[in-house]
């Protein structure tokens, strides 16, 4: 019989491993594994990422506060807070920050996006 032990702890912003991207925009990695990433991100007034696809990976975006901008296959979505959108594998996207405050908002990847991405041309 074996037994297997789950450890289970608290994150925050304070104690997730951090990192910066594209025009001084912030992430923190709140949950990393092989199966399921999910980011708490933090984007400036002006910023935005270059457009991209993934291959495999299946990604959902919530805001936090502010609003953030997702242009989906020429499509232009605005989320303000408490509002989400599933972006599927294959779809080219860019996520931008077109307002005047700071978007805070969470990504859930599912597999993790960071090794799956394409830039477009």
């Amino acid at each position: 019989m074996f037994v297997f032990k789950i450890l289970m702890h608290t994150v925050s912003t304070q104690t997730a491993e951090y990192y910066t991207w594209g025009e001084h925009c912030d992430g923190w990695h709140l949950l990393k594994c092989s199966e399921l990433s999910v980011i708490q991100e933090q984007m400036p007034p002006q910023t935005s990422e270059v457009t991209h696809s993934h291959t495999r990976s299946r990604q959902f975006f919530y805001v936090i506060s502010g609003t953030l901008s997702i242009l989906c296959d020429g499509k232009l979505h605005k989320l303000t807070a408490e509002h989400g959108l599933q972006i599927d594998p294959t779809i080219v996207h860019r996520v931008f920050n077109d307002s005047n405050i700071d978007v805070r908002f969470i990504v859930i990847s599912s597999p993790p996006s960071h090794q799956d991405r394409i830039n477009a041309v």
